[in-house]
């Protein structure tokens, strides 16, 4: 049976959503190992989750970033735990092969350990998730290794925390060293399978890739890390409202839309559209 860690540069991303195997835990973990780089993007349904997929993507994070590129919010913070169950749940949907790794919105985990398991469980049972992320260091300890005990796959994430922006004073590059460094420590002895690193100097992220074992996923981090995640409405151009550096666009998918959605209402408002091929007889 093959890896679904092979490259899709030989034949193509079609080839190998036919060829690969569903992406697990313990094969995330053993990239690392292997020295292969793991990648990561966003969804948050049905449709874009199939495309993520059959492009071979090895993981998908339905992300509350919702809040901003779906919902039109400034940050996250206002995604509720219901919301990101239901985009889990049409993620899900279209999610043959790669990894499903859902973000635990704010205040769904900070309360208590018993409520991290309790919100962890839901995204597992009833939105499909087969992982679960959550922001904070040391902090979350105690969330972490509470979910880990219903056998929930937890991801880490340090650096930049968005769920922080108040505390932060919004979205900064983050360069405490010796404090990320911890934090990073904490999370892996924890029993997370993995770990985000967001907006830290590039420098600063090799040094915490290499003091873990666990695969580090980077984000505004370099190149530095086991792997990368990105958001996919910014790597598509679907979403300016924000421009990160950090960002490359890959496609500028925002600006075809508006283009075909114009010479949609151009046609309908001339009468050339609807024309006799596409009229029942």
């Amino acid at each position: 049976m093959s890896s679904p860690l092979g490259s899709l540069a030989a034949n193509g991303a079609l080839t190998a959503q036919r060829t690969r195997r569903p992406m697990t835990v313990p094969d995330f973990m053993a990239a690392k190992r292997q020295g292969v780089r793991l990648t990561v993007l966003t969804a948050y349904d049905y449709t874009m989750a199939k495309l993520l997929d059959d492009a071979g993507v090895d993981a998908i994070l339905v992300g509350d970033s919702l809040g901003m590129v779906v919902q039109g919010e400034p940050h996250s913070l206002r995604v509720t735990l219901d919301e990101m169950i239901y985009h889990t749940r049409l993620a899900a949907r279209g999610t043959r092969n790669s990894l499903l790794i859902a973000d635990m919105p704010f205040m769904s985990y900070q309360v208590s350990p018993e409520q991290a398991l309790a919100s962890a469980g839901r995204l597992v049972k009833e939105g499909g998730a087969q992982a679960v992320k959550l922001e904070g260091g040391r902090r979350s300890v105690a969330a972490i290794e509470a979910i880990l005990r219903a056998d929930i796959p937890v991801m880490g994430h340090v650096g930049l925390t968005p769920q922080s922006v108040h505390r932060l004073g919004g979205f900064r590059v983050q360069r405490d060293a010796a404090n990320l460094l911890e934090d990073a420590l904490a999370i892996e002895k924890a029993g997370a399978f993995a770990l985000v690193v967001e907006c830290v100097p590039a420098d600063l992220a090799e040094k915490i890739r290499t003091a873990v074992k666990i695969p580090t996923i980077g984000i505004g981090a370099g190149t530095g890390c086991d792997g990368q995640v990105l958001v996919t409405h910014d790597m598509l151009g679907l979403f300016t409202d924000l421009k990160p550096r950090f960002v490359k666009q890959f496609a500028s998918v925002g600006p075809a839309i508006t283009q075909a959605v114009e010479q949609y209402c151009l046609e309908v408002r001339e009468g050339r559209f609807p024309a006799a091929e596409h009229s029942f007889r």
